[in-house]
């Protein structure tokens, strides 16, 4: 017990940290100057359009099916979850009033709020989370981050109209912190039956704004829930929104998108260029809001089911050769960190002495590279029985975050060492990568609340099952992460984690690139934006300023 208290203050002691280092708390500044007024400037500002530039287009506004990022900005306007972890890490209420947890671990009962109702009208009850649950696991949703948030889940019971007991196959430290996750948000049943497989264009859910419309690859537009009286502990503003609308606008240019907030065309726009960042600082009509996400920081994954990639020597060679810290420094200007493991800072169990472990070697590089029998030809590059060493870099467009830069120069470190690179920069990675499985490195992060993350990414993937994007199969880290999923004292999942952590560099399974910074430019006449604990940013407070 001794422990876990002390992790849950150095927790709460980092997220405080992190909100002041980050400027997270210029979102509350103006909340404290409205209330220094008599509370006037929030009556002044209620109402109005916000308008909201992201950078990639969401794949579905289905919460369930969604594998984006991007997507949780617009659906945490349209859904809400049955508990909300705040950033010192612990669970409160939200649907769920208060909930027990079985002495064996594997069953949770909820006391549900019986005051809720979704936007058409539907009733929120203990039948509508069973119907939520239920379809997450339903291989015809054909769920995606959901399913794996929502394991080790295998059956619902509901005991009476607002109570609701839900089964797990065995514990699971991380099951509790996953329900507070958006891509477990409640959708109406109602709705899921009408819609079916298009749910993901009609969304109906519980929270502070309904949907109004979705033009593709344009915009999207959510209006307030005026019924809204439930909102959790992560907002100031408990009943409906202060806005009418928000109106997601999408605009993958960069230039575009930051220069429609510095012309007025858009109110706030996410994802600021780092070498925007200087000026947007200095503008005196704009400000900076800036949030440290968690969970696995962008990473690039070797496809260890294709040779040679499947050989530790080879995939040792390519660790060497990336210069990773040239890379973050060119790219980002300063303003991202560069990641040096799996897990992102600040997340439990991350290994802080994995940095500066792998730094650039040219000799050992191509030592290991000779070792394997890959011989330098005329024109520079290896091969090996009359194959050329080539690597298949596959990334998706647009360049978000300037990820195809980063293959760019990759393309010309590994040059240097006799490995060809094949960059196939593509608009469908679902076909490619999530379909087909053809590459041989291909970049991916996800922002998670819980080391158990790692599961989904490095365990064995069962007969079944979808493939993991490294395609790892290795039986003690099976063990590992099996593991740390039950295991119920800190001090022994931290160290868990270190194990995975190190075999996962000590391998070359991956190469970590960077920790990214959800950064919004906005007007200052926008006021009142938070960021949940994983970094998304919340509405529920925001006014704009006359």
């Amino acid at each position: 017990m001794s422990r876990s208290i002390r992790w849950m203050k150095y927790m709460a002691l980092a997220a405080a940290l992190i909100l002041v280092l980050s400027g997270c708390g210029a979102g509350s500044t103006s909340d404290g100057a409205a209330q220094a007024s008599g509370g006037k400037q929030s009556a002044l500002a209620e109402g109005g359009n916000l308008t909201y530039a992201l950078a990639t287009s969401p794949d579905t506004l289905d919460p369930h099916r969604s594998g984006l990022a991007v997507t949780v900005r617009a659906i945490r306007t349209i859904y809400d979850n049955l508990v909300v972890q705040l950033p010192d890490g612990s669970i409160k209420p939200w649907l769920a009033k208060e909930w027990s947890v079985s002495d064996d671990g594997t069953s949770y009962t909820f006391k549900l709020r019986d005051d809720v109702k979704f936007h058409d009208g539907t009733p929120f009850n203990a039948e509508a989370v069973k119907y939520n649950l239920d379809r997450v696991i339903d291989p015809a949703t054909k769920a995606a981050n959901s399913l794996a948030l929502i394991r080790p889940y295998s059956s619902s019971e509901v005991i009476d109209e607002y109570t609701i007991k839900v089964n797990l196959a065995q514990p699971s430290q991380a099951f509790l912190g996953n329900l507070s996750q958006a891509l477990l948000g409640i959708v109406s049943p109602t709705a899921a039956k009408k819609y079916g497989d298009q749910l993901g264009k009609n969304p109906v859910g519980t929270g502070p704004y309904t949907f109004v419309k979705w033009d593709e690859n344009a915009d999207i537009v959510v209006a307030k829930n005026k019924d809204y009286a439930w909102a959790p502990e992560t907002v100031e503003n408990q009943a409906a929104p202060h806005l009418d609308t928000i109106t997601f606008k999408i605009v993958p240019e960069e230039a575009t998108r930051i220069g429609s907030v510095q012309s007025g065309q858009v109110l706030a726009a996410e994802t600021v260029p780092p070498q925007n960042i200087a000026a947007l600082k200095g503008d005196p009509n704009q400000q900076l809001l800036q949030a440290n996400t968690v969970g696995l920081p962008y990473t690039l994954f070797f496809n260890l089911r294709k040779a040679p990639w499947d050989n530790v020597k080879v995939r040792q060679a390519v660790q060497s050769a990336v210069d990773v810290e040239t890379i973050v420094k060119t790219l980002y200007l300063g303003n991202y960190e560069r990641a040096w493991s799996a897990l992102s800072p600040g997340i439990l169990g991350y290994d802080a002495s994995l940095e500066g472990s792998i730094n650039p070697d040219i000799n050992k590089a191509n030592q290991l590279l000779d070792e394997e029998g890959w011989v330098k030809g005329a024109d520079g590059i290896r091969a090996k029985n009359g194959k050329k060493l080539t690597l298949r870099y596959v990334d998706g467009s647009p360049n978000r975050e300037k990820r195809n830069d980063i293959a760019a120069i990759i393309q010309q470190q590994l040059k240097q060492v006799g490995i060809a690179v094949e960059v196939e920069i593509t608009k469908d990675i679902a076909t490619v990568i999530y379909q087909n499985w053809d590459y041989d490195l291909y970049g991916n992060s996800q922002v998670n609340s819980d080391p158990n993350a790692l599961y989904a990414f490095y365990h064995t993937s069962a007969e079944g099952e979808r493939p993991t994007l490294s395609g790892l199969a290795d039986p003690e880290i099976d063990k590992l992460l099996e593991q740390g999923a039950v295991e119920t004292d800190p001090d022994k999942r931290v160290e868990i984690y270190h194990q995975v952590q190190q075999y996962l560099i000590d391998q070359a399974v991956i190469l970590p690139i960077y920790v990214f910074p959800y950064t919004v430019a906005a007007s200052k006449t926008v006021q009142g934006v938070k960021f949940d604990a994983l970094g998304y940013p919340l509405f529920n407070d925001v006014t704009i300023q006359p």
